[in-house]
């Protein structure tokens, strides 16, 4: 029985060897590259002033840059379960006050889990913000879902080893550097030198192709003020830009100097955003971080065109597709705003770019209407895979050679992240010429007074502000089914994009536009409903009740 069982399973490795080589022979690699809280404008192609960035800019120019492209959600864990699942908020139901997590059935229909079921080796380097199974990050199914994992649970810290053990072998101290490493460590076809690094091979096949996500955890604020401008780290982290006037953003206003706030305070309750964002309310802080932000922006184009080395090294740079994006964008004190969660430009307008080198692009630049939810159908559709029914994206590769127009006739973005941090409730729609966002009752408690109170109880800052339970389960869907089931406006806006770009004049009120609000009003509700569409959201439980039983 032991020799019938031996030749059955060489039969089946030769058979998967045999597979694995066809399928190399016939599909692309594909690596993504996810920044984090990088707006549309932090490239040198699409505006930046200070940080030069010409590999990511080479990838534009010879692929194709899409500079109308919007993520469905801007705060960080809901925009990547999108990316991931190609679903809206609305419909995949994860967030950080959801008081759930991925289920294991809808996680099997992301786009790694069915490249690596299709035959691609696969992996995952940098940071994970997405928390899967019943034990959320610490249930070990993110880890085991992969070929390769090199990655953190949650933030990435800049001095990542630090915090991280499977970051200890890493010869670098910085996150941009140590995600290098890995990155590096992936591609090996001899041996992978990483032994703390979860994988179930010892090299990468050279037969097989491959899927790469890189999760980088910057230019984002928190790993952004954790720079400390060490003698053990590089010269752009120590020196870079500080010798330039940094000019502040457009439409700046200190928060001592806000006469009229973007959004009343019942909307929007300023005093109980997080302390993280302070450095916004003045202009030397703001200034300190931009600066710190647009070196991390060096280090990043530094990382990919170390990964465009090593893809050519390895001969294999022809025949890999490379796209480029970020999970959102971030306010730097615009209109006196800090942070994401709003669904204006600056914090949903990200660069999305494409760089397929085995054929020409019919154009470096689109303006169609694409959204964060169409790179899972497109990586998938490179892969020659069928996206399954549960995704709401479009594939974007007939983009690229002119062969292909959008069906989307508008572009969705929705924050449901609304708790004590004061955030608002709000959803848009837009078109390349009009935005509507719509904003409902925020009757959240106070942060402030959460926190002050838990005092006198000897409770922990950390303990009252973060962490979900049950109760907030409901809150949540109440908070995606209310506006379906009528719950009314109580803001609206309306920008006309093509001529006020950063949103500066609400003409809701106008007596001139009242003909577009209506019309916006009445897309709104059937675009709303699309995106929550008609399954169930594939999610179990995940609160600080659940993981005690």
């Amino acid at each position: 029985m032991k020799k019938i069982h031996l030749i059955i399973t060489s039969c089946i490795f030769i058979t998967a060897l045999f597979s694995y080589k066809a399928i190399a022979d016939t599909q692309p690699n594909i690596v993504l590259v996810l920044t984090d809280d990088q707006p549309y404008g932090y490239l040198s192609i699409t505006g930046n002033k200070i940080a030069q960035t010409p590999s990511i800019d080479e990838l534009a120019e010879k692929g194709m840059l899409f500079t109308n492209a919007h993520v469905t959600s801007a705060i960080c864990t809901p925009s990547r379960v999108s990316i991931l699942l190609s679903q809206y908020e609305r419909q995949h139901g994860v967030n950080f006050n959801s008081g759930t997590a991925v289920s294991e059935q809808a996680w099997a229909e992301s786009y790694p889990m069915m490249l690596r079921e299709a035959g691609y080796f696969t992996g995952w380097v940098g940071k994970n913000h997405v928390p899967l199974g019943e034990k959320g990050y610490k249930s070990g199914l993110m880890e085991s879902s992969f070929d390769y994992w090199y990655a953190s649970q949650g933030h990435m810290k800049f001095y990542s080893k630090e915090t991280y053990d499977i970051f200890k072998e890493a010869e670098h101290d910085t996150q941009l550097e140590i995600v290098s490493e890995g990155v590096d460590d992936f591609m090996d076809t001899n041996e992978h030198k990483f032994k703390r690094a979860v994988t179930f091979l010892d090299a990468r096949p050279k037969d097989q192709p491959f899927m790469l996500s890189i999760n980088l955890n910057l230019p984002h604020g928190a790993s952004a003020r954790e720079m400390a401008q060490r003698d053990s780290d590089d010269e752009i982290y120590r020196s870079l830009f500080r010798d330039r006037d940094i000019a502040l953003p457009n439409h700046y206003v200190a928060k001592d100097d806000i006469t009229s706030p973007k959004l009343s305070p019942s909307l929007l309750h300023a005093d109980d955003r997080q302390a993280g964002y302070a450095y916004v309310d003045k202009e030397d802080t703001v200034k300190e971080m931009l600066i710190r932000q647009n070196q991390a922006m060096v280090g990043i184009d530094r990382l990919v065109k170390k990964l465009r080395d090593e893809l050519k090294a390895q001969n294999v740079d022809q025949n890999t597709i490379i796209i480029f994006s970020s999970d959102h964008g971030l306010f730097m004190g615009e209109h006196g705003l800090g942070g994401k969660a709003f669904c204006y430009e600056k914090a949903t307008h990200v660069p999305l770019i494409i760089y397929d080198p085995r054929k020409k692009a019919s154009n470096s630049r689109s303006d169609a209407l694409v959204q964060s939810i169409d790179i899972a159908p497109t990586i998938l559709a490179y892969a020659g895979i069928n996206s399954p029914k549960s995704y709401q994206g479009e594939n974007l590769t007939g983009f690229y050679q002119g062969q292909q127009q959008t069906q989307r006739q508008y572009s969705v973005s929705e924050n449901l992240w609304s708790n004590h941090f004061g955030n608002p409730r709000c959803e848009s729609i837009q078109d390349n010429e009009w935005k509507y966002i719509r904003y409902y009752q925020n009757n959240n408690l106070s942060a402030t007074n959460k926190v002050a109170f838990g005092k006198t109880l000897g409770m922990k800052a950390g303990t009252v502000m973060y962490g979900s339970h049950d109760s907030d389960i409901f809150q949540y869907r109440d908070f995606i089914d209310g506006p379906l089931n009528g719950e009314p406006a109580v803001y609206e806006e309306v920008y006309h994009l093509s001529s006020d770009p950063e949103e500066l004049t609400n003409l809701a009120q106008s007596d001139d536009h009242q003909a577009v609000l209506n019309k916006l009003r009445d897309n709104w509700k059937q675009e709303i409903t699309a995106a929550r569409g008609k399954s169930k959201p594939g999610i179990v439980r995940y609160t600080v009740d659940s993981l005690k039983n």
